[in-house]
């Protein structure tokens, strides 16, 4: 098992998506889904789950979206490519987002 730093592991996650989407993959899969940091990689997102919510996770998928096109005026404009994390966690486990404060 790959040894990471706890303060990189406080960086990785930066935020808990809430979504129509999110939530119905957190009923039917026992995932849930993070904005993470775009260097992060699946082993320090694993890592980052179990040591800040300390649940046990069987498995991390991740997904880098592309930034929109915007126009703001006459000048176009884009938003910055972002990555999401899908984490699944071992059956039986349960991550209350509200209650991990």
């Amino acid at each position: 098992m790959i040894k990471i730093a706890e303060n990189r592991m406080l960086q990785v996650i930066l935020a808990p998506i809430v979504s129509e989407k999110s939530t119905l993959v957190a009923e039917k899969a026992e995932q849930v889904v993070f904005r993470v940091s775009t260097d992060a990689t699946k082993a320090e997102i694993k890592a980052a789950v179990e040591l800040l919510f300390k649940v046990k996770v069987e498995a991390v998928n991740v997904v880098n979206v592309k930034g929109k096109s915007k126009r703001f005026g006459r000048t176009n404009g884009r938003r910055k490519d972002w990555k999401k994390a899908y984490v699944s966690l071992v059956s039986g486990q349960e991550l209350d987002l509200a209650a991990a404060q």
